[in-house]
């Protein structure tokens, strides 16, 4: 645009946000959070126990008392086919995968990983932290103090180079964050040459570990169009590095995020290793949880049944958001933002410096986003770019409404800031 035809744009966009103010609205978008219609869809599952139930696990424990401290053998299985490892690497915890994810940092600043010195005992410990990523991830570290490095997001994953010079040669960096299906917030899919990189590392520290965060493993959006990645605990033994990995997962977006099932998995010696401190935490977890949740999925294709469900409900709200980015953002210039097929994000680029007056404005317009520089380590963006969208929670109109603020909004801030820049 002309300087004169982006003056008159962002005059008449100033007076359309007056009349969005105006209309009192009050929608978030802020956490990736399920809707209520899709909460629905696990109330049958209530019904699979009563006091009529026989609570007995296959094994012939009875579920109601103490015992199983890594989960009935049935739950073990279910998750093992939801993430495509053996069932003899998977623990069952509670309800949270970030809970388990908490210890796991804790256990190895202060119990330290199988024999090695713990982690606070060691000086400055480092993580490696793909951006844009996971907000709670980085809170977790930042609050054991351990320094976070930023490593580049591309479309096949994380910056291998840059990850392969850190593990290899600094005895310092202990971990990496990933998310390697439909990545939060981007959607990426990890290439199988990076599942592979990752698995033939020559770690510096013998207690390195990847934090393997399989969130969105079965968050489809196609039935047609579902990408797969190697399975990384067959890599790793296949490189010699039976050890290197501790992965995580729930059913916090399968069923009821807060009465999910959450889990762990690992190689048998880790697990010791964990189990070994893990038994003064607790004597075992909500095994009447775990009984509900096989009873009701029964096996790994009433599991993907339910899914598709899932995906019926948010596809056409990542499709909307999809179409009217493309209609209003893209042909202006003023974003990018990638397509994903699954997961519960799509990561907004904005123009440089613009992320944060846009997220304020939305908030001024009465909508709440996700905190600009939310997903880089301690919130700090270096371009100021990054904007996290959660469609999920909103109904499909309360999403059409929000998004139109969204792009008003963005369209206003970019012609701000460009102005400006023809200022200068």
């Amino acid at each position: 645009m002309t300087k004169e035809e982006l003056l008159q744009e962002k005059e008449a966009l100033e007076a359309e946000f007056e009349k969005i103010k105006a209309a009192g609205l009050s929608l978030d978008m802020s956490r990736g959070k399920p809707s209520a219609e899709q909460l629905d869809l696990s109330m049958p599952m209530l019904d699979t126990l009563n006091s009529k139930s026989v609570l007995k696990s296959e094994n012939g424990t009875d579920l109601r008392n103490y015992g199983i401290l890594d989960g009935i053998p049935e739950a073990k299985q279910l998750v093992s086919e939801m993430i495509g490892c053996k069932p003899e690497y998977v623990m069952i915890y509670g309800n949270s995968s970030l809970n388990i994810m908490y210890d796991q940092i804790a256990r190895a600043m202060f119990d330290g990983i199988c024999g090695n010195t713990p982690w606070s005992r060691q000086g400055q410990v480092k993580f490696l932290c793909p951006v844009p990523g996971y907000d709670r991830h980085f809170a977790i570290t930042e609050h054991f103090g351990i320094e976070m490095i930023p490593i580049e997001m591309r479309p096949d994953g994380p910056d291998m180079d840059a990850v392969e010079r850190y593990v290899n040669q600094d005895a310092a960096v202990k971990g990496i964050w990933c998310v390697p299906k439909y990545s939060n917030p981007q959607g990426i899919v990890y290439s199988a040459e990076t599942v592979r990189r990752f698995a033939n590392l020559k770690p510096a520290a013998p207690d390195f570990r990847i934090f393997w965060d399989n969130a969105y493993a079965i968050h489809h959006l196609y039935e047609e169009n579902q990408p797969e990645i190697p399975e990384i605990f067959a890599e790793c033994e296949k490189a010699g590095n039976p050890d290197m990995v501790i992965e995580f997962c729930s059913t916090s977006k399968v069923t009821f995020s807060g009465s999910g099932m959450a889990a762990l998995a690992s190689s048998p010696k880790n697990l010791e290793d964990i189990k070994a401190q893990l038994t003064y935490q607790t004597i075992g977890f909500d095994k009447l949880n775990q009984l509900r949740h096989v009873r009701y999925f029964q096996n790994i294709e009433g599991l993907r049944e339910h899914m598709k469900k899932h995906a019926d409900i948010i596809r056409p709200k990542f499709e909307m958001l999809n179409e009217l980015l493309t209609n209003e953002i893209k042909p202006r210039g003023i974003g990018n933002w990638v397509n994903p097929l699954g997961g519960y994000f799509i990561s907004f680029e904005a123009l440089e410096g613009c992320a944060k007056a846009i997220v304020a404005k939305c908030k001024e317009a009465g909508v709440t986003m996700t905190e600009a520089g939310a997903t880089f380590p301690y919130k700090k963006d270096p371009k100021d770019s990054v904007i996290r969208i959660a469609p999920t929670y909103p109904s499909l109109e309360e999403l059409k409404e929000a998004a139109k603020v969204f792009v008003t909004v963005t369209r206003l801030v970019s012609a701000e800031k460009l102005l400006t820049e023809n200022k200068n």
